[in-house]
């Protein structure tokens, strides 16, 4: 499941104008920041890993960047800035 969120949410932060109105992306985008809000602890944990699991495995470095910045963009950890 982890897998199939990543794919859709990887092609919507890829997307144009030309392809995606642009205030739909970021309704999508916020809708999915809220519901893993809503997530226990232990689920944001597990899912933190996961991602982690999957960046490391990621050929693609964009891609890789993507899940490496998920978990902070998505709400998931604080700002580590």
């Amino acid at each position: 499941m982890a897998e199939t969120l990543v794919d859709v949410l990887w092609f919507i932060d890829g997307s144009g104008d030309e392809q995606m109105d642009q205030d739909d992306a970021v309704k999508v985008m916020e809708g999915v920041a809220h519901v893993v809000s809503t997530l226990s602890s232990d689920q944001q944990q597990e899912l933190i890993a996961l991602l982690g699991e999957m960046a490391a495995a990621e050929a693609n470095p964009a891609r890789r960047e993507f899940l490496e910045e998920f978990p902070e963009g998505f709400g998931l950890i604080g700002d580590l800035s």
